[in-house]
């Protein structure tokens, strides 16, 4: 019989706190440490369906400058965190990355010990006048 996990909220929070260090920052590392090796990486705001895999999605953040680079103020928070059982959450975050304003579905699960997020389903809005990089 294995222990249970319950709800452990500052534990996901850390989790994510790190998630938007690593987008500030663009540090596809940082990014590696907090998504589970076999996360998926999905979007469809412009209608068509956008899905990567990390090894291709954190080389496209370790590429772009960060809005860290720019001076960009910081804009991230936490929506919400669920527990659907006691090994998986979801939690609904916003960040912005210029020009776009995101807003992200996170499933994460605890596994190997600590918690990781294995989806990353989004979408995302283009600021008044922003072109999209």
């Amino acid at each position: 019989m294995r222990a249970e996990i319950g709800p452990d909220f500052s534990a996901v929070e850390a989790v994510l706190a790190a998630y938007f260090d690593g987008l500030y920052q663009s540090d596809a590392e940082a990014l590696r440490r907090v998504f589970h090796p076999a996360a998926l990486y999905a979007c469809a705001t412009d209608g068509v369906l956008r899905s990567l895999r990390m090894d291709d999605y954190l080389p496209m953040v370790a590429q772009r400058p960060s809005p860290a680079s720019r001076g960009d103020a910081r804009a991230d928070h936490i929506l919400a965190i669920e527990f659907i059982g006691p090994v998986t959450a979801l939690a609904r975050v916003q960040c912005v990355i210029r020009p776009k304003h995101f807003t992200d579905l996170l499933t994460l699960v605890h596994v190997d010990g600590r918690w990781q997020i294995i989806s990353k389903v989004f979408h995302y809005e283009l600021e008044a006048g922003g072109q999209s990089r």
